[in-house]
Order: structure tokens, then C-alpha cells, then sequence
């Protein structure tokens, strides 16, 4: 009986420590994405700049996800991207540097002159 007595509250407690745990909303899923925003600085021929993708979600909430998305240039002789999304001037031109995240893609457009 006394067993019992101390049981019960340890396992409520248990019990609701792990709902808490279980109920943890840092990830982002794939439906609260609603907009993907790409920013950065367009970096001079050899040069260097990180762009960053913040996602917004259906709450109105933002979350920076650059290390999470998949990064890409729409045209490689003009600017590079790497899978963190830095950014490389090649040559001169345009590109359109894209990041997906939960299927939501956002643009930037990169002229190096």
C-alpha cells in the first residue's frame, strides 16, 4: 500500500514530463511553412557573401533555416552556392539564387557586374 501511494504521483509526473517532451514545436513542419525569405549582398567577382533564408510561418512567426535549406544558382558562370548558402561571384551576369525549405522555395536575384 505504501508502494502505491508513492507510485501514483511519481508516474503522474513522469507522465506529464513526457507529454512536455513530446510536444516540443522548435522543428518547423512541412504545412507551417508559408513563405521562404533568401537575403543577402551581391559580392564583387571572386568574392564572398553569405545569404541567409528566414521561413515564415502560418502562425506569422519566423525562423532562420539557411543551414536547413537546400541552396542553388540558376546560372553558375555568374554566381556559385554552396549547401550553407554562401555565396561566390564567378563573372559577370545574372542569377537567381534559390532556397527550399519543407517544399517552400524562396529567390534572390544576384547581378555581378
Amino acid at each position: 500500500m505504501t508502494i502505491r501511494m508513492f507510485a501514483a504521483p511519481f508516474l503522474a509526473i513522469a507522465l506529464a514530463l513526457s507529454v512536455c517532451a513530446c510536444n516540443n514545436d522548435s522543428a518547423t513542419s512541412a504545412s507551417t511553412v508559408s513563405t521562404i525569405s533568401v537575403t543577402g549582398t551581391t559580392p564583387a567577382v571572386g568574392a564572398t557573401s553569405q545569404f541567409t533564408a528566414t521561413a515564415t510561418l502560418t502562425s506569422g512567426s519566423t525562423q532562420d533555416v539557411t543551414s536547413a535549406a537546400t541552396w542553388s544558382s540558376s546560372n553558375t558562370t555568374a554566381a556559385t552556392v554552396s549547401t550553407s548558402g554562401l555565396v561566390t561571384a564567378v563573372g559577370s551576369g545574372t542569377a537567381v539564387i534559390s532556397a527550399t525549405y519543407s517544399n517552400v522555395t524562396g529567390t534572390d536575384n544576384v547581378t555581378v557586374p
